[in-house]
């Protein structure tokens, strides 16, 4: 998945690399930046390399997400229902909770390639947080992933407008 940095970065470094595609004299093999020039860059391999690994970040985030929400849906949510009821919130935590189900009724993976690969790493990825949330109290745990679904609206928010 990577850090909301390195997510931040995708984008950033994209539109370096398409400002410096259109330079004069990168299609003669050099790169012109400023006073700065190198020599012998072949940007089609570099469009080739990027590409390659923000396919495999989205193809990964978009199994983790699919973990995560499940996750919510069948631990947290599950376990949260009669606080949100004492709490007469049960109307924005049932909008929440159907909206985390048609994400994940409707979440696939565009690319069939190199799926086991991809979701055998999301999978290690998910456990780690799972094995923490088991860590805790039950009813702590609950409130505090409850507590950060903001964290992870944020990232879902971020990462799909890459």
């Amino acid at each position: 998945m990577g850090s909301p940095v390195c997510m931040a970065a995708l984008p950033c470094l994209s539109l370096i690399l398409l400002l410096w595609s259109q330079g004069p004299g990168v299609q003669g093999q050099e790169f012109q930046f400023g006073p700065c020039q190198v020599e012998g860059v072949v940007l089609q391999e570099l469009w080739e390399a990027f590409q390659a690994m923000k396919d495999i970040v989205e193809a990964e985030s978009c199994y983790l997400i699919h973990a995560l929400l499940e996750f919510y849906l069948n631990t947290v949510f599950k376990n949260y229902r009669d606080k949100a009821v004492e709490f007469r919130i049960l109307k924005s935590f049932s909008t929440l909770a159907n909206n985390f189900i048609v994400i994940v009724s409707k979440l696939q993976p565009s690319q069939e390639k190199e799926m086991f690969s991809i979701s055998e790493s999301a999978r290690r990825r998910f456990l780690l947080f799972q094995r923490a949330f088991k860590q805790l109290d039950r009813e702590a745990a609950v409130t505090k992933a409850f507590g950060e679904v903001d964290i992870l609206l944020t990232w879902m928010e971020n990462f799909y407008q890459v």
